[in-house]
């Protein structure tokens, strides 16, 4: 597995997030962003930048893209800030379906894939672990809700990328 999308709404909170601190923590990795309703080269919200200013991570240059077939078909692993960005994706690209979980479906998954599984084998065994993707593990949507609300998703994407991001790395 060597590429990952994570996904969202408009592409300038959390996906953009997700991509900065993966680019960042997991340089192995090949990632990227995009947004079920993204508009192109929006920059960043200020709240999300400034978490990530806060974390020491670089987001300069940081432009949103709208969410394509394409970007889809290209990565190995789909990983959506909520179920339903995970249904939008599905519906648009059924054939999509074993690759794509919200990060929070995707996470808890892992935690019943013993390690050192790897690669394609850990996918697999992510596959079988799922679960339905709950709405209970969506990460929450902070844009136009101030400073504290950036926070509570920067922590809850951090949490959950820490658990995803290890296992992905070691599995390359």
């Amino acid at each position: 597995m060597t590429s990952v999308l994570f996904v969202c709404t408009a592409n300038i909170c959390r996906s953009a997030y997700a991509e900065m601190v993966a680019t960042y923590r997991a340089p192995g990795l090949s990632v990227g962003s995009a947004g079920t309703h993204g508009v192109p080269d929006l920059p960043l919200s200020p709240e999300m930048a400034a978490e990530l200013d806060r974390r020491g991570i670089p987001h300069e240059g940081f432009r949103s893209r709208p969410l394509t077939r394409e970007l889809i078909d290209d990565a190995d692993l789909v990983l959506t800030a909520e179920a339903a960005h995970r249904a939008f994706v599905l519906q648009e690209r059924p054939v999509a379906v074993r690759r794509t979980f919200s990060l929070g479906q995707f996470a808890s998954a892992l935690d019943d894939v013993p390690d050192g599984v790897a690669g394609a084998d850990l996918l697999k065994e992510v596959r079988r672990a799922r679960a339905t993707a709950r709405r209970d593990e969506d990460v929450a949507d902070p844009y136009g809700r101030g400073p504290e609300a950036a926070e509570r998703a920067a922590e809850h994407l951090d949490r959950l990328l820490d658990r995803v991001l290890d296992r992905l790395v070691s599995a390359e």
